[in-house]
C-alpha cells in the first residue's frame, strides 16, 4: 500500500524550487500559478533568501506549488478529478498543516488553481493574525510524552503539532516560549522553528473567517482516493467536509500522530513525500518501521518514486479504516 504525503511550513529552504523549473512546462506553470497566488513564486523559490520565504504569506503558496510540481512529475498532470487510473497509483494521501492543501489538489477535492488561490488567502490571513501579537513555535524533541504535554500546558502554551516520534510543537507568545526554554521538560531538547507565528492555536482565529469566506465560493469534489485529515487522522470521503476541516485547522492543533496511526492501521508499505521533502520521512523512520520511504527532493528522485508506485500501490490495503467522515 502506497501513501503520498506533503510537508508543512518550515520545510522550505532557499533555492529549492530551481531544479523543478527545469522540467518541461513547469516554468510556464509556475508563472500561471504566480498570477493565481498574487506572488512571484518563481523568484521566491529560486532567488529569495531564508527570511523572505519565512514570511507566512509567501511560504504557504510556495510550498503548495512545489508539492504540486513534484506530484505532477510523479503522477502525471493534475486535474479535477485528479489521479487518472488512481486505483493503481495511490492508496492514500495526507498533508501536514498547509500540506493538506497540496493533498486536496492531488486527490481532486480542489483544482490546483483553487488550492493555490485558497492557500494564498490562508497565508495572508495567518500572516495578518501573527502580526497582532509576537508569537512563535518551538519543537520539543524527546522527553516523556505526558511530561511534555503537561509542561506545555503549564507554560500557557498550546501543543499545536503532535507529530509523534517524540516530537511535539509548542506554540504561543514569544514571552511564554522564552520562559518555557528556561525550564524545559525533563530529558527534552527544544528547537525554535522558522515560522512567523503560533499556527494552529487561538492566535490564528482572526484568519479563520477570512479563509472560510473564500472557501464558501468553491465547489469541492469528493477525493479520488483515501484522504486523511490532520484533525483526527480520519479518512474523509466527502470533499466539502474536508474543506471545512481545512478551514477549522487554521486555529486547531495538527495531530500528525493520528494520521501516522491510520496509515499503520491501513497497512502502508511505502511512503513518498513530495517536495520540499525530508521532514515527514524523518518522522516516519521511527513511527512506521519497515515501511519503504522516499523523500522526493529534486527531479532526480522521480524515477525511484515511479518504481515505488509500481511495487507498492494497491497491495493488501483494506477498503476502509472505518473512520470516514
Amino acid at each position: 500500500m502506497l501513501v503520498i504525503v506533503a510537508p508543512g511550513q518550515g520545510a522550505q529552504v532557499p533555492g529549492f524550487l530551481s531544479p523543478w523549473l527545469e522540467l518541461p512546462g513547469l516554468s510556464e506553470q509556475f508563472a500561471a500559478w504566480s498570477e493565481v497566488a498574487g506572488l512571484d513564486l518563481v523568484r521566491y523559490g529560486t532567488e529569495a533568501g531564508a527570511e523572505e520565504i519565512r514570511d507566512t504569506a509567501v511560504a504557504q503558496p510556495l510550498l503548495v506549488g512545489a508539492g504540486l510540481a513534484a506530484a505532477s512529475a510523479v503522477l502525471g498532470p493534475l486535474s479535477s478529478p485528479a489521479l487518472p487510473a488512481k486505483d493503481s497509483l495511490v492508496d492514500a494521501v495526507a498533508g501536514h498543516s498547509v500540506g493538506e492543501f497540496t493533498a486536496a489538489a492531488v486527490t481532486g477535492v480542489l483544482s490546483p488553481d483553487e488550492a493555490l488561490s485558497l492557500v494564498a488567502e490562508r497565508g495572508r490571513g495567518m500572516a495578518d493574525a501573527a502580526a497582532r501579537t509576537e508569537t512563535g513555535m518551538t519543537a520539543v524533541l524527546g522527553g516523556v510524552r505526558e511530561d511534555v504535554l503537561q509542561a506545555v500546558e503549564e507554560a500557557g502554551l498550546t501543543a499545536a503539532n503532535d507529530n509523534g516520534s517524540g516530537q511535539i510543537v509548542a506554540a504561543g507568545t514569544t514571552e511564554r516560549l522564552a520562559a518555557f526554554a528556561e525550564n524545559p521538560p525533563p530529558r527534552a531538547r527544544l528547537r525554535p522553528l522558522s515560522v512567523a507565528g503560533a499556527f494552529h492555536t487561538e492566535h490564528m482565529a482572526p484568519a479563520v473567517e477570512r479563509v472560510r469566506a473564500a472557501a464558501d465560493a468553491l465547489s469541492p469534489q469528493n477525493p479520488s482516493t483515501r484522504l486523511l485529515s490532520n484533525a483526527d487522522g480520519a479518512v474523509v470521503a466527502d470533499g466539502a467536509e474536508y474543506v471545512r476541516r481545512l478551514v477549522a485547522q487554521i486555529s486547531s492543533p495538527v495531530h500528525w500522530n493520528a494520521c501516522t496511526q491510520t496509515l499503520s492501521d491501513l497497512g502502508v508499505t511505502a511512503l513518498i513525500e513530495l517536495a520540499p521533502a525530508g521532514t515527514l520521512t524523518g518522522l516516519a523512520k521511527r513511527a512506521l518501521r519497515g515501511v519503504e520511504l522516499l523523500a522526493v527532493k529534486t527531479p532526480d528522485d522521480v524515477d525511484r518514486a515511479t518504481a515505488l508506485i509500481k511495487e507498492h500501490a494497491g497491495t493488501s490495503a483494506p477498503a476502509s479504516t472505518g473512520q470516514e467522515g
